[in-house]
């Protein structure tokens, strides 16, 4: 049976959508917002959940907990209902126009019937706008303006994190070159590695603000200055990215830079924290709330240890317990990229890959990694024109580059194809000869819900299977992940000692933080890797350190941070285990 937590996630954050856009309770609709996130990756179908067993999640009061009952019993929340009859769905995509707020777009369905971005367009271009109170020639200008910048920034103005990395990296190395310039980095969502990135917090220690603003401003890829000032200038890139900088006193930098991290739920956790110690917490700093004396704020460490917490990693601040297990002092030892001993899941030229075995292998070793596997695609993937001959002959190539870069293991793997049945390409006594192999869903994206589960799940049970790869299929912002039963999934890996990929490859992200979570539960170890078909792409087991870091992963729920000799121990255990059924 379907988990009902997405749908009901997906309710409620309707919900939340529909009061902003009628300018409702912004502390309402950030709640009915928290709430949807933490039913969504709740570990337990809330369609199994009592009333009170409902309010045990996180982020859900009785008001919420009411409405989803309702709905699980109903099929709907009559407030909700309530709500979408005196607006169209359509105008939820106004509001995503950078310069058109939830008031304005409402009077503009009100009074034009206005309710998507093409019809708002046919009423600028028909100068229907200018009888509207609030509205004129320059909003007119500035909406198109917005919309341009929309258009360019991709849809909801959201882009992939390393899109937003590369930005944010270039501004803080050209920035950090400026005299005075005593700390400077990024923050925000960028900072907790979210998949995708709506703008980017730029944060600078300086006793002088005016030469960075100046540095700020004069940059090549700025396309407009949205605001300026002494503390904080905004600008607008040539891809339409909203960049924000602010200029901190050195001695506020640890409150600034735990501020501006975020996130939001997060903070309001720690203020609550400050407020039950009689202390007040800012941007700039750890103040005593009766005197104003300030006894916290030049670095994390000491804002967090002056509210009795260890300091937190930015990849875990998203309110989903890390402020109680740091009380417990029972925070994880996350994985890091220092950690990651080698990569699982590396493509060449002789499928879908543009570089050379060679190149490949010489740029993983000058990475430092211990071992290295490749794993071009199997025949069924008919583009890529697979056969035995080449398979084997590249395994040959392997065991001639085994050892030859300081010392790192060659492994010869393959990309298997799950096909529509759970299938793989080639039968057993040939996978017998590879070091690993990955299988992955590449087709058939459509398939029923019991049909996708059960494809997963054999594959998960071939004795050869060490890994599902991108087990979600999901393209972040181009393809929405198959709709398999995954907690089925989960089980059976952690049943036959197979292992769950988290890609890096910045448009999967896949398994996703929450998917992490979820799978960690049973017991499944993972696998970080690149799926690099490049050498510039092999940098991308960042993204996939970080998407684990926010899955909460530490160095043993990872099987490359382990030496190569428990990591081939750990593919013969599960050969066994899966023969043994």
């Amino acid at each position: 049976m379907a988990r009902r937590n997405d749908e009901v996630g997906a309710l409620l954050q309707e919900y939340a959508d529909l009061i902003a856009i009628t300018g409702g309770d912004a502390f309402k609709a950030r709640a009915y917002e928290k709430a949807a996130r933490a039913i969504a990756g709740y570990h337990t179908d809330v369609g199994t959940l009592g009333p009170k067993e409902l309010l045990e999640i996180p982020n859900v009061g009785k008001s919420i907990a009411d409405k989803v009952v309702e709905y699980l019993r109903t099929g709907q929340v009559s407030t909700i209902e309530e709500t979408r009859t005196a607006i169209p769905a359509g105008v939820r995509e106004l509001i995503t126009i950078p310069t058109l707020g939830p008031k304005k777009a409402l009077t503009l369905y009100q009074e034009l019937g206005v309710s998507t971005v093409d019809e708002l367009l046919e009423a600028i271009h028909q100068e229907r706008l200018r009888d509207l109170k609030g509205f004129g020639e320059k909003t007119e200008a500035n909406i198109l303006h917005g919309i341009a910048l929309m258009q360019k920034a991709g849809a909801g103005g959201r882009i992939l994190l390393s899109a937003a990395m590369d930005s944010a990296e270039q501004i803080v190395a050209e920035l950090s070159a400026v005299t005075g310039c005593e700390g400077c980095t990024y923050a925000g969502s960028l900072r907790r590695m979210k998949e995708t990135i709506g703008d980017i917090d730029i944060l600078v220690a300086a006793t002088r603000s005016a030469p960075f603003m100046a540095a700020f401003r004069a940059m090549p890829h700025v396309a407009e200055v949205i605001a300026h000032g002494e503390k904080k200038t905004s600008i607008r890139t040539t891809k339409g990215l909203q960049v924000d900088l602010r200029v901190l006193p050195p001695d506020s930098w640890g409150a600034g830079l735990q501020y501006f991290t975020g996130s939001k739920a997060h903070n309001i956790r720690t203020r609550e924290i400050a407020v039950r110690h009689g202390l007040k917490l800012s941007e700039y700093g750890l103040f005593r709330t009766k005197s104003g004396r300030k006894v916290a704020s030049e670095t994390e460490e000491e804002v967090y240890a002056r509210l009795g917490l260890p300091w937190i990693p930015p990849t875990l601040r998203e309110d989903r317990g890390e402020i109680a297990a740091g009380l417990r002092d029972e925070l994880p030892e996350l994985v890091t990229e220092e950690d990651i001993r080698g990569d699982l899941h590396t493509h060449t030229d002789l499928t879908d890959g543009l570089a050379p075995l060679e190149e490949m292998v010489a740029a993983a070793a000058a990475r430092g990694y211990s071992y290295y596997v490749v794993t071009d695609h199997a025949p069924d993937l008919a583009m890529q024109r697979m056969t035995d001959e080449k398979m084997l002959e590249q395994r040959e190539l392997v065991r001639q580059l085994d050892g030859k870069h300081r010392r790192m293991h060659v492994l010869h793997g393959t990309e298997l194809n799950i096909g529509p049945d759970g299938e793989v390409d080639w039968p057993g006594d040939f996978l017998a000869g590879f070091d690993l192999c990955v299988a992955s869903v590449h087709s058939h994206f459509t398939q029923s819900r019991e049909a996708l589960t059960r494809r997963l799940v054999r594959a998960a049970e071939n004795p050869y299977v060490s890994v599902i790869g991108h087990p979600s299929t999901r393209r972040i912002g181009k393809r929405p992940g198959i709709d398999a039963d995954f907690d089925a999934v989960f089980e059976a890996c952690a049943r036959t000692g197979t292992a769950l990929e988290v890609n890096g490859s910045p448009e999967r992200l896949d398994l996703s933080d929450e998917d992490i979570l979820r799978a960690k539960r049973y017991g499944v170890k993972f696998a970080l890797d690149s799926d690099a078909h490049s050498v510039t792409h092999l940098p991308y087991m960042r993204y996939a350190v970080g998407t684990a870091q926010r899955g909460w992963l530490t160095q043993d729920d990872v099987i490359n941070t382990w030496p190569l000799q428990r990591l081939r121990r750990f593919v013969r255990e599960g050969r066994r285990r899966a023969e043994e059924g």
